[in-house]
């Protein structure tokens, strides 16, 4: 399929054209958000947000120390240092979460990409399932994997 195919009609294997993930970009920083959105980032099971994304979750936007998984205030924990199957895992359970969840709009952070260790590559293509939904944003760097 064309690029120009492509456009305004998603791709056969469900994701979004790359128009449609230009406009679902998360911003390399966040500093406010509107009414119904949310700050997802990296966190550990221990939930001790000390640092990066996590750090700005309790600062800002309702994360809750010694909460390592799910909604809190205006963020979305996904448990990320526990190796790739964990979050792998993880990142399913958030995104059935985004799924029963329309009403709100997910700005996903370079989740594990930081303090986790891990790469964008080994890290994107689990999120290709959150991708298909119209209320989760991703970080530029998962879009261009996620769309090669």
């Amino acid at each position: 399929m064309t690029d120009a195919n492509k456009q305004g009609q998603g791709w056969s294997d469900g994701l979004a054209t790359k128009k449609e993930a230009a406009m679902r970009t998360t911003p390399e920083h966040i500093d406010t958000l509107k009414e119904g959105e949310v700050f997802v980032f990296g966190s550990n099971a221990h939930g001790m947000h000390y640092g990066g994304a996590a750090r700005t979750a309790v600062k800002k936007f309702g994360a809750v120390m010694g909460q390592g998984d799910g909604l809190q205030g205006q963020s979305y924990a996904i448990s990320s240092m526990e190796g790739l199957k964990a979050l792998q895992a993880n990142v399913r359970r958030f995104t059935d979460f985004a799924r029963l969840h329309p009403e709100l709009t997910f700005l996903v952070t370079r989740i594990g990409c930081g303090i986790a260790g891990y790469t964008d590559e080994e890290v994107a293509p689990f999120f290709a399932s959150a991708a298909e939904l119209d209320n989760v944003w991703l970080p530029a760097s998962f879009w261009e994997i996620l769309n090669k």
